[in-house]
């Protein structure tokens, strides 16, 4: 993904301290995009010493994980993902090639799967869909507000 402004779209929460792009594809692609968010949040906190609190790390994995899967499974061809940081949010941004705008479906507890979307919607601050003249770009944004010994539940570990 190439440099944007804040005019891309999304939002913009602060200043923009650190951005990364990631072209992703083949086998393994979910957790190279985990592993690449984990990497983008530990330079973020050891090059601009920014605190990622423990649950906002388990959610940025919990989101990549979510939108990757979305792309790789409904969309063919390449699926770009991004990360931007502020002090006050991160987002992550997954770009693919199929223009069809997701919906959460409503909620129903026997429903086996397809909640991807829901779970993204319900931990986010906010999430922005975007159609572009080749597929689509979902931004999701997550607030750095935690504290920092929660974990993903919210709760500090004993």
């Amino acid at each position: 993904m190439g440099s944007r402004d804040d005019g891309d779209g999304c939002p913009a929460t602060g200043e923009q301290v650190m951005r990364a792009g990631y072209a992703l594809g083949g086998e393994g692609c979910i957790a190279d995009a985990r592993h690449q968010a984990v990497a983008f949040l530990d330079q973020a906190h050891s090059d601009r010493r920014l605190p990622v609190p423990a649950r906002e790390r388990d959610l940025t994995q919990m989101v990549v994980s979510e939108l990757v899967t979305n792309a790789r499974k409904y969309a063919p061809g390449p699926v770009l993902m991004g990360q931007r940081i502020t002090a006050d949010s991160v987002d992550v941004v997954v770009w693919d090639s199929d223009p069809t705008v997701p919906a959460a479906r409503p909620a129903d507890p026997g429903r086996i799967g397809r909640h991807g979307l829901e779970i993204v919607k319900a931990v986010t601050e906010g999430l922005f869909i975007e159609q572009e003249p080749l597929g689509k770009r979902i931004t999701a944004r997550i607030a750095l507000s935690g504290d920092p010994g929660q974990d993903v539940t919210g709760h500090r570990p004993r």
